[in-house]
């Protein structure tokens, strides 16, 4: 249905309409939700929106481009305050058709001259136009729309301009006769008996609109007993917002703090909710790829690595440059363009030296005497929601990221397939976490259901190579019940755990794999995901050869 017929039925049922002014998007959503039964295309509230004055400075394209801002927005009428039409009958009839086009339900058109005045600055030149030129912006207004639903409004300012009560019943009739769907009688009065005195004059079938802003204390019941049927709250969203930001921004700049204000402003989620960032959520999980929405990334970054020699002098691994980046920056580059913006890593050995702009950094300064998951439970307090866990040493590519990201299971390790082919370069990682899957596919020729995860049944560095099916890469993900689970099994290892740890010989020894055969032991799922290579440890001085060759 559209806003016209809609403005149409409103017209037709018993009782007043009551719409509200508004200048933008914000405020007209603001005045759905608020109950009102239309939304007021303000011409005064939109020129103070530009801080100009409602003078026809701002041309119709700009008025336009402002009540479309609303249309688009809401499911309620507009009703687009168009002044004098911008120009003589020409101009409304290019006005109505672009007014139209755009969705708006109605126009309203007043007898000013052009440029018009705005009806309550005192002290400024103000004439309005003959009965007949205006009758004509009617008649043509009638004769261009094409929706028979669209509403026209003839807005008379006899009553503002002094010309009395006669000049100002001969005009609405002279409009009403013209063809307009409803008359707009304005008056600066302080009481309603100015339009009051009017609607009991009136004796057209042509239904009455007032504008109640100087005569703020009669209510819509009052002035829909006398007679009219629309009334407009023409200019309160702009004046109360002027009111509202002057006191907020007067309180900041004598405070210096955002905090002196928060008493009078609405919470972020507040904002969030009226301009749709939900329905966005919505439609991104809908029709975009798998993101990281909410995801947050922590890199283990704080062993040293005797192996790389004089390369890890004075920086950690994660810091050596590859053709111009970091193995660490590179990481960030990749996570990046998944979608994950929030990135912390713990820092241990050369900790200074890891100084990357947009990172969150936890330290653990036992490096030397501790392993992976002190490292990890170093930064537990990013473990609140679902978080990515890597090594700060290896290379991935984008693909193999993203296939982790869309698991569906609560916690799941990346897990290479080809760690075994006969290709694998004799000077590789000499001691490799190799994993056992209780449901692996059939290796070494096609199969279907590579993108399904498995269910790992153990992850060490001891296993026997006869007995694994693959190699774990260093990355794993954790959904919300995930990150729930790890945050748990942690506390209680730090409460209660003594003794050796799986392969380690204490909990401040372990690694990350012993973490995970822990979970697996204590009966928690914990899935693999498949991947074909696609990534690169960097943890001797061939794997750092390896990387300048392969890395482009």
């Amino acid at each position: 249905m559209s806003n016209a017929r809609k403005l149409r039925e409103l017209l037709a049922q018993p009782g007043p309409i009551v719409i509200i002014g508004a200048h933008n998007g914000l405020s007209a959503k603001l005045g759905e939700e608020a109950g009102f039964g239309g939304i007021w295309a303000s011409g005064f509230e939109i020129s103070a929106s530009y801080a100009m004055p409602d003078a026809n400075i701002l041309t119709m394209a700009e008025n336009l481009h402002a009540a479309k801002m609303m249309n688009d927005v809401v499911d309620i009428p507009i009703i687009a305050d168009c002044d004098n039409g911008y120009g003589n009958a020409i101009n409304v009839i290019r006005c109505v058709e672009e007014y139209e086009k755009a969705g708006i339900a109605a126009i309203c058109i007043e007898d000013n001259i052009f440029p018009k005045r705005c009806s309550f600055y005192a002290g400024v030149k103000r004439e309005l136009a003959p009965v007949e030129e205006h009758a004509g912006k009617v008649r043509a207004a009638k004769n261009t729309q094409r929706n028979e639903d669209f509403v026209v409004i003839a807005r008379t300012e006899a009553l503002i301009a002094g010309w009395g009560m006669d000049e100002a019943l001969l005009r609405g009739r002279a409009y009403a006769d013209a063809g307009a769907d409803m008359v707009l009688v304005h008056s600066k009065a302080k009481t309603a008996h100015e339009v009051i005195g009017f609607a009991e004059q009136w004796d057209r079938d042509t239904p009455l609109v007032c504008v109640p802003t100087i005569y703020k204390d009669t209510k819509v019941g009052e002035l829909h007993e006398a007679g009219f049927k629309l009334m407009i709250f023409a200019n309160h969203g702009v004046r109360t917002s002027i009111k509202a930001m002057t006191e907020t921004f007067a309180t900041l700049i004598k405070e210096q703090c955002t905090g002196s204000v928060e008493d009078r402003i609405v919470p972020l989620p507040r904002v969030y909710e009226i301009i749709g960032v939900n329905k966005m959520k919505e439609d991104e999980k809908a029709f975009m790829p798998a993101t990281s929405e909410g995801v947050t990334a922590l890199i283990l970054a704080a062993g040293a690595s005797e192996r790389l020699g004089p390369l890890v002098k004075d920086k950690p691994k994660a810091m050596l440059d590859i053709k111009g980046k970091s193995i660490l920056g590179r990481q960030v580059e990749v996570l990046n363009a998944c979608g994950v913006k929030n990135i912390a890593v713990v820092r241990g050995y050369q900790k200074q030296a890891i100084d990357l702009p947009n990172l969150r950094y936890y330290d653990n300064d036992e490096y030397g005497s501790t392993n992976e998951l002190v490292s990890m439970l170093a930064a537990k307090r990013e473990m609140g929601s679902a978080f990515l866990l890597l090594y700060g040493d290896i290379l991935f590519e984008e693909s193999v990221l993203q296939k982790l990201l869309k698991s569906p299971a609560d916690i799941s390790l990346l897990v290479d397939r080809a760690w075994n082919e006969a290709s694998r370069p004799s000077d590789a990682r000499g001691v490799p976490d190799l994993v056992v899957l209780e449901d692996a596919q059939e290796a070494g020729y096609r199969f279907v259901g590579a993108e399904r995860p498995h269910k790992v049944k153990k992850i060490s560095h001891k296993l026997d190579a006869s007995e694994a099916n693959g190699e774990f890469v260093g990355m794993a993900m954790f959904n919300d019940q995930g990150a729930k689970t790890v945050r748990e099994l942690a506390s209680q290892l730090e409460k209660e755990h003594k003794g050796p740890l799986h392969d380690a010989g204490s909990l401040a020894e372990a690694s990350v794999t012993d973490f995970f055969q822990e979970l697996i032991t204590r009966n928690h799922d914990v899935q693999a995901v498949d991947v074909y290579k696609g990534w690169l440890e960097v943890d001797t001085f061939e794997d750092y050869k390896r990387a300048w060759a392969l890395i482009s």
